[in-house]
């Protein structure tokens, strides 16, 4: 079994705690409700709340995975409690005083459960620490940095190598989602996609024929697609088909043990002097942005700067209705950060001020829907490091002839 060495758990706190103690100082530590975050920092995907207190040794609560968690994390509290009525009695069993303000993930809680946290402890300031999160897990640490690789490898050949093969005129977009499954889990996927924005799914990715790709979406992102049904918006539909002379956009995630990298891959059905001059330019110019904000990605860089610039280089240029998706499907970010959720901090959009890291990841996506053609454009996951950004799934951004 993978287990997630304990150097790497401490490591993990050690830097929220600094987080802690610079923003928060009237916190003594933090409550984290999400199992995707409780992973993070104990190593096992347990249901209940975790309890990271500015000094001294963390206590994991759990309502369902407590033996699991003996098992997978190096934490020595691991209690089993019933309500959140436990937490001031096993508090008070570790001699652990009640704080009277307290950091919370707030993302990680429903209301009913927000009221009955107040209810039980009604004496506590709950003071919103989700951003500390989102900021300690942007830097990766090497560790996870290998992961990502990995990820990354696997991923750029499952769609630029292995799946071109099984291509061709007449098949449709949930034959191609089907297919692609086979072949990530054949090269390792753990065929989850993670995503944080409360009430936001994916699953797989988004496999879009033509101007499917600008069909109306309820997911956050410039591609749109008809999806295998409307109470499941994602995949692909079965009833539309390739047809020689029209694109192929897939906009997926491929994930090993739990970590996460984003890719999409333009296809043209037909030879590339069949591909017409718009989608050729119109590809080249997001192959180019994407270079323009790759050269850019080393620590000191201010995210809110890079789309400022990409906006500015768009808006001399005869795509800027298209830029990022069309009508309503429009997105006003290029690149997001990403790890064990797709949607993680940083975002290359307006307001994000904090300079980037060396070893944060994220992915850049400039795209450009072309109004009864479909959406050409690139994306792939970048490292930060002191070089600029390197591509973690591939360095051919070329659309792809079948």
């Amino acid at each position: 079994m993978n287990i997630t060495p304990k150097k790497e758990i401490e490591s993990r706190w050690t830097r929220y705690r600094e987080f802690l103690g610079k923003y928060l100082p009237q916190c003594d530590g933090a409550f984290v409700f999400s199992r995707l975050n409780i992973f993070y920092f104990t190593g096992t995907f347990a249901n209940g709340v975790l309890w990271l207190p500015i000094e001294g040794e963390p206590i994991l609560f759990c309502r369902r995975g407590a033996e699991r968690a003996e098992i997978e994390t190096p934490l020595k509290n691991i209690v089993q409690f019933n309500s959140y009525g436990d937490i001031e009695k096993t508090f008070n069993n570790f001699a652990v005083t009640l704080p009277a303000a307290i950091a919370t993930e707030m993302n990680g809680l429903s209301w009913s459960l927000s009221n009955s946290l107040m209810k039980y402890l009604p004496n506590i300031e709950f003071i919103p620490g989700d951003k500390l999160i989102a900021i300690t897990r942007a830097k990766k640490s090497n560790w996870e940095l290998q992961l990502l690789r990995e990820a990354g490898k696997k991923h750029n050949k499952c769609l630029t190598k292995l799946l071109p093969p099984f291509l061709h005129e007449g098949i449709n977009e949930l034959q191609i989602s089907h297919r692609i499954s086979d072949i990530f889990y054949s090269e390792g996927h753990n065929g989850v996609l993670r995503m944080e924005t409360f009430g936001e799914e994916i699953f797989l990715g988004h496999i879009a024929v033509g101007d499917s790709a600008n069909y109306p979406s309820v997911f956050n992102g410039s591609v749109g697609l008809r999806g295998v049904h409307p109470a499941v918006p994602f995949m692909g539909a079965e009833e539309i088909k390739w047809d020689s002379g029209s694109l192929l956009t897939i906009d997926n995630g491929f994930t090993l043990a739990g970590y996460q990298t984003d890719k999409t891959q333009v296809y043209w059905l037909g030879s590339k002097s069949s591909i017409p001059e718009s989608i050729r330019s119109a590809h080249k110019f997001c192959v180019e942005m994407q270079a323009v904000v790759a050269e850019q990605l080393h620590p000191g860089t201010i995210p809110d700067n890079l789309w400022h610039q990409c906006e500015e280089i768009v808006s001399k240029t005869p795509w800027l209705n298209g830029f990022m998706g069309l009508g309503n499907n429009k997105v006003s970010f290029v690149g997001h950060g990403i790890g064990l959720a797709i949607d993680e901090y940083p975002v290359v959009t307006k307001g994000f001020g904090l300079p980037l890291e060396e070893g944060m990841v994220l992915a850049i996506e400039p795209k450009i829907g072309i109004p009864g053609i479909g959406m050409v454009g690139t994306e792939n996951t970048f490292e930060v490091t002191a070089n600029g950004g390197q591509s973690l799934t591939g360095n051919n951004y070329e659309i792809i002839t079948i």
